[in-house]
Parts: structure tokens; C-alpha cells; sequence
């Protein structure tokens, strides 16, 4: 008898653990494109940096009918701590910049009490691209830019709005 015992057991273990790998996620987003705005750094209550700035990314491809055609997309990115404080530093309007980081949805209720919500990339690394494009910088990686360890959660407030300390983790 506990001998079966012990076997369901095991299988009870082992399905679990199936379903738990077959639940798996991964959230990585990479990123190449340019600033379309200037970025806006502002500090949560206790001094850590957050910086908001958009980019566009750019697709060409031929249609079916032989015609060119051109899609950008517009998506918001925000970052945290010293990389915050470089991209502002570094980048303006027009800076051709790579991220690597993860899609964050944030919501919130607007002045209109409708709720809304959007997606957002929260920048866990980036580097500097060689392009005319916007402003000055280097035009490699600065090694002391930031990693995935200074990054900071997605905002839950309104986004391009304040960050409270309460919605980083560190």
C-alpha cells in the first residue's frame, strides 16, 4: 500500500513538474531604432533616475504586387537608475539606439475615470549605434551604462507620469 502510496506520489511530482515546463515564459524584447522624442528624465522620492523616451523602428518589404512598402512602429520605453541618467545624457531626437528588454503592460484611470492601459518596453540594457542621427555621445557602449541588475520594474502608475518608490523593487 505504500508502495502505491509513494508511486502516485512520484507522478503526482512528475506531472506537476511537466506542467510547470510546459508553463514556461519568456519576456525579451530587442530593439533598434531611433528617438522620436527627446528623453524625460525625472527621480522617484528616493533619488533613483527614470527616463521615458519613444522609438521607432523601421520594416521595408516588397508586396506580392511588386510595390515597396515601408510600417514603423512607435513604442514607449522607459529605463532606471545610471542607465536612465545616460540615455538622457547621450541621446536626443533622432539617436539611433539598440535595447534589450522586456514588455511591461501598465494601467491606470484617467483624469476622465476611464481606465486605460498600454504596453511599455522596460529597458534592461542598451547600446549606443554608430548613425547621424540626434545628438552627441559615443558611438560605442559606455561599460558603465547599466545592466539587467539596475533595471526597474514597469511603472503601475500613469505612464510618462511620476514613479513612486513603492514600484521599484530595490
Amino acid at each position: 500500500r505504500r508502495r502505491v502510496v509513494r508511486n502516485a506520489i512520484r507522478r503526482m511530482q512528475h506531472a506537476r513538474q511537466a506542467m510547470d515546463d510546459l508553463m514556461a515564459s519568456f519576456n525579451k524584447i530587442l530593439l533598434m531604432g531611433n528617438l522620436t522624442r527627446d528623453p524625460q528624465l525625472s527621480y522617484t522620492p528616493s533619488q533613483t533616475a527614470v527616463v521615458d523616451f519613444g522609438l521607432a523602428t523601421n520594416r521595408k518589404w516588397t508586396a506580392q504586387d511588386g510595390a515597396q512598402r515601408d510600417e514603423t512602429c512607435f513604442v514607449d520605453c522607459r529605463a532606471f537608475g545610471r542607465m536612465a541618467e545616460n540615455i538622457n545624457k547621450f541621446f536626443k531626437k533622432g539617436k539611433p539606439i539598440f535595447v534589450e528588454g522586456r514588455l511591461s503592460f501598465d494601467q491606470w484611470t484617467g483624469q476622465d475615470g476611464v481606465k486605460r492601459s498600454k504596453h511599455r518596453v522596460t529597458v534592461e540594457n542598451f547600446t549606443f549605434l554608430p548613425g547621424t542621427g540626434g545628438g552627441g555621445g559615443p558611438d560605442q557602449a559606455d561599460p558603465g551604462q547599466g545592466g539587467y541588475d539596475e533595471a526597474g520594474p514597469p511603472a503601475q502608475g500613469r505612464p510618462g507620469g511620476p514613479v513612486s518608490d513603492d514600484e521599484i523593487p530595490f
